[in-house]
């Protein structure tokens, strides 16, 4: 009964995370962007009204030549499902100035026994870097990545049973660095 209970009831327990994104995170042009806490309320108050600017023309037309698993223009990367385990959502890698972090967004996934959060250069996890315990099954949820990581040796982030050596869900962040 013990052993029945640990294989089946984290199936049942959904744990809702909701992370803010990072402080201080870096932009491609190299220029820090703080939280919209630090703004003064003349730059909250030009934001706004270039908020409104934006929402108000037209966007601009969808380049069919770029590659479907990625959103170039934020580098977001779809989390895949795998088979019984079913996955939603997506992945982005953000540089702040403490170091790089893994974020999940719009993330939804079932539970399971002992899973954690590897950085791997498989999907079996031959070689792989263990970012710790889950935090949780959905939400939006950070993961520091330890400093040094070659990110495209590591191009998998992925949900793994440790008992059972099983893939949950990952999402191939492997072309993010330039």
């Amino acid at each position: 009964m013990g052993v029945a209970y640990y294989l089946i009831s984290p199936l049942f327990r959904d744990v809702m995370v909701n992370e803010e994104i990072p402080e201080n995170v870096i932009s491609e042009d190299g220029n820090v962007q703080s939280g919209v806490e630090n703004l003064s309320s003349e730059e909250l108050e030009d934001m706004s009204k270039q908020m409104e600017e934006m929402n108000s023309t037209t966007p601009p037309p969808v380049d069919e030549g770029m590659p479907e698993t990625a959103d170039s223009e934020s580098k977001t990367f779809p989390v895949m499902g795998t088979s019984g385990h079913p996955a939603s959502g997506t992945v982005r890698v953000l540089h702040t100035t403490s170091g790089a972090v893994i974020r999940y967004e719009n993330f939804s996934t079932i539970n399971g026994p002992n899973l954690n959060v590897y950085l791997s250069a498989d999907l079996r996890a031959n070689d792989y870097i263990d970012l710790g315990p889950i935090k949780g099954t959905q939400g939006n949820i950070n993961y520091e990545i330890p400093e040094g990581t070659d990110l495209d040796k590591y191009r998998y982030v992925m949900y793994w049973c440790v008992p059972f050596r099983v893939l949950f869900n990952y999402a191939d962040i492997g072309f993010t660095a330039e």
